[in-house]
């Protein structure tokens, strides 16, 4: 083994512990409304949407995966699709709070990670939000079980990655609440999306469904119970990040 190589990765080792514990100053107005913008623009312009979406499905079938293991049922793998669906598959008892709330965690998983990310923003930590995503996304990565579904998370992972280690400290701030935004303004649009769905009689193995089958609460109060849980959360991480904006660098 070449001796340089273990040096090397004790330095990026380092180097990231050094940046999840350093905090940043507080953004400006602008730079907070900014990136809100930039992500309202991904979320409600269709051809960005199209694209962005995947970064919803990833927290949201991530949301599945691991509320499925801490309800002690074994995880068989996480597909994603060029559709933006995706499918989560566990096994364990087929009826039961565990699967009603493995079914239940999907569509507030990115309202979830948005959520703790904004706490982690408001405290100064925007680096560690990064790393955290990265982390995220490469435990994520191990249960891929087909090639679309790889190239996406490898591709969001090289992204983060990429900021993280080379942008500018200005970018890293920037690019952490663009995806806080995105994932808290993200979530309501894809429970619009799903009732739309439902709407239309294409939802009916939807995870709202599955759950008006699993405990016969009508598959309609899920999904209301999904958009309070979704716009709540995005109005507590507006406060969250708005309060921060313009204070005195730590």
């Amino acid at each position: 083994m070449d001796p340089a190589l273990p040096d090397a990765l004790a330095h990026a080792w380092d180097r990231v512990v050094a940046d999840v514990a350093d905090r940043q100053p507080a953004p400006s107005t602008a730079v907070l409304v900014g990136t809100a913008v930039a992500a309202l623009v991904l979320v409600l312009w269709r051809p960005a949407w199209r694209r962005a979406r995947h970064v919803v499905t990833i927290a949201h079938e991530g949301g599945h995966a691991v509320t499925a293991v801490l309800c002690g049922r074994r995880l068989s793998g996480v597909r994603l699709h060029s559709d933006t669906s995706g499918l989560t598959v566990s096994r364990g008892r087929p009826r039961g709070p565990g699967m009603v709330a493995t079914f239940a965690a999907g569509y507030p998983a990115p309202t979830v990670i948005g959520l703790v990310a904004a706490v982690l923003l408001s405290r100064g930590y925007a680096l560690a939000a990064l790393w955290a995503a990265v982390l995220l996304l490469a435990l994520l990565l191990l249960q891929i079980r087909n090639f679309f579904g790889l190239y996406v998370v490898l591709l969001a992972a090289a992204v983060v990655v990429a900021v993280s280690w080379w942008a500018a400290p200005d970018a890293k701030v920037a690019l952490a609440h663009v995806g806080t935004w995105f994932l808290l303004f993200g979530a309501p649009r894809a429970v619009a999306e799903l009732q739309s769905l439902r709407r239309r009689g294409r939802g009916q193995e939807s995870d709202a469904d599955q759950l008006a089958r699993l405990t016969r609460i009508p598959g309609g109060v899920w999904v209301a119970l999904f958009a309070a849980t979704t716009v709540g959360g995005a109005v507590l991480g507006v406060v969250l990040l708005a309060a921060r904006a313009g204070a005195t660098p730590p």
